[in-house]
């Protein structure tokens, strides 16, 4: 399977967990969905054409995530029209309440992308095309983290190909999923419930949500179960969803 390596960092990130719409919490790294829009915005498609490109690289492309960093919150107040409206008795007016939105704070990832074998011809040019954007130092829209007002730096590191392994025991820096067998570690891991398809309505199905454990600050993690060799990793192994 063909793949590349990139490094994603900003100085704030958002990535909405649904069931929070009131107060929105984030998941603590940059998810397939959100990866899949920051490369519609790297080619410049449009929303409405966006909604074809969700459910078809979230099934033709793969990814993984190594934190680079601590992950850090802080919760922000925003006023945001229609939202949280409150009516003032006392001079007959609606009040804009603000909203509390958790945020990211410096995230920092390395992430690999690769692009199944025989994928559908659309998808693959897709991949192709973000790959060349990516090494051209190049964007059509703003890549963002999550939101419009949390812009994404992007840096291509390389390319090459991920081998397939369906067991055995390896260390990774990156996530790992739930059924993974973790050896002991002295330092705390995280947990999050993160989504991996996104359908032509934006709707992330909830049957295709997956439980996942991640290290943080480039620690590694001892696991068995299935994983992927990159080709430039000697020491460490990638899980791909």
């Amino acid at each position: 399977m063909k793949g590349i390596k990139l490094k994603i960092y900003g100085n704030w990130a958002h990535f909405k967990k649904p069931e929070t719409n009131n107060n929105p919490l984030s998941h603590d790294f940059i998810t397939k969905t959100a990866l899949i829009g920051l490369i519609g915005a790297v080619l410049g498609i449009e929303r409405k054409p966006m909604k074809d490109v969700f459910p078809l690289l979230s099934e033709n492309l793969k990814y993984g995530v190594c934190v680079r960093n601590a992950v850090q919150k802080q919760s922000w107040g925003f006023t945001l029209r229609s939202l949280n409206k409150i009516f003032d008795k006392y001079t007959n007016s609606v009040v804009k309440a603000p909203k509390q939105m958790e945020f990211i704070k410096n995230p920092n990832y390395e992430i690999i992308i690769g692009i199944v074998d025989n994928p559908i011809a659309e998808a693959e040019k897709l991949f192709s095309d973000f790959v060349l954007a990516i090494k051209k130092g190049k964007a059509k829209y703003t890549p963002v983290l999550g939101l419009h007002n949390c812009p994404a730096e992007i840096e291509f590191c390389n390319e090459g190909i991920l081998q397939y392994e369906k067991n055995g025991t390896f260390e990774t820096k990156g996530f790992v999923s739930s059924k993974h067998q973790p050896e002991i570690t002295e330092f705390r891991l995280g947990f999050d419930k993160i989504p991996t398809y996104q359908n032509n309505d934006f709707w992330n199905l909830p049957e295709k949500y997956l439980q996942v454990v991640y290290p943080s600050q480039e620690q590694s993690l001892t696991v068995k179960g299935e994983h992927y060799i990159y080709e430039h990793d000697n020491n460490y192994k990638w899980f791909l969803i």
